[in-house]
């Protein structure tokens, strides 16, 4: 009797912390850790123009970001804080935009490039806003078609365009927005593919922007070779 009694409180013990654990709230994540900003005495480097916090940053892509609004209306604006930040995914920092908003509503958007010959449109996208010229698109002489894919459309007129939808959306406190997109189609024209169906960037010519000198410039020609151009130094250390 005495064993049974014993028994009894051990599994009685066991139940009760058992359910105890269960009900115990899971802890939560640790916010991300907040670093101030650093407080360095600056010094010069010797030998050098020293330009203290100005920064440049290349290359910068001249991106070009189609959405639409609530009325349907298509949108573009060029952003050149973005890039991508995995296998199928795009990063964008945006400040408080039209696009931004779009962006927030219908969480998707496609991607497209500004080129050597449509400089004079993509930079009119970016200085023009779409709250203030809403048929911005038709007075720049281009057009604008629902995606198949998403909820957002392409501009034909650009040769190179990825279908994205937003994945995550992280405001700030000023209307802008750390946008991540993940693509799930990418579309060219025939024109700007090599012979084995390639993109050749040599054929799309896109541009880049120069914040140094606040220009654009064409994407140069090939240099060198991906994981191979560095082999020679590679094998002269194996030797």
């Amino acid at each position: 009797m005495k064993m049974f009694k014993y028994v009894s409180v051990l599994l009685l013990t066991g139940l009760f912390a058992a359910c105890s654990n269960q009900q115990q709230p899971a802890e939560e994540p640790a916010a991300p850790e907040t670093l101030a900003p650093a407080k360095i005495e600056v010094k010069p480097v010797e030998g050098r123009k020293n330009f203290a916090t100005q920064t440049v940053i290349t290359p910068l892509p001249a991106i070009m970001i189609a959405t639409w609004d609530e009325n349907k209306n298509p949108d573009v604006m060029m952003a050149a804080w973005g890039g991508q930040c995995g296998p199928k995914h795009i990063a964008l920092n945006l400040s408080a935009h039209k696009t931004t908003d779009n962006i927030r509503l219908k969480k998707a958007f496609t991607i497209s490039f500004a080129t050597k010959d449509d400089i004079a449109q993509s930079d009119y996208f970016g200085i023009v806003s779409g709250n203030d010229v809403p048929d911005k698109i038709a007075r720049a002489g281009f057009t604008a078609i629902p995606s198949p894919n998403v909820d957002a459309p392409i501009i034909p007129e650009y040769k190179l365009t990825l279908e994205c939808v937003a994945v995550t959306i992280d405001d700030d406190d000023n209307g802008g927005a750390h946008i991540v997109g993940e693509v799930v189609n990418m579309s060219a024209d025939e024109s700007i593919l090599d012979a084995e169906g390639r993109i050749d960037l040599s054929k799309l010519q896109p541009v880049i922007y120069d914040s140094a000198q606040n220009s654009y410039r064409v994407v140069g020609g090939k240099v060198g070779d991906a994981w191979g151009s560095g082999k020679s130094i590679q094998e002269r250390q194996v030797q």
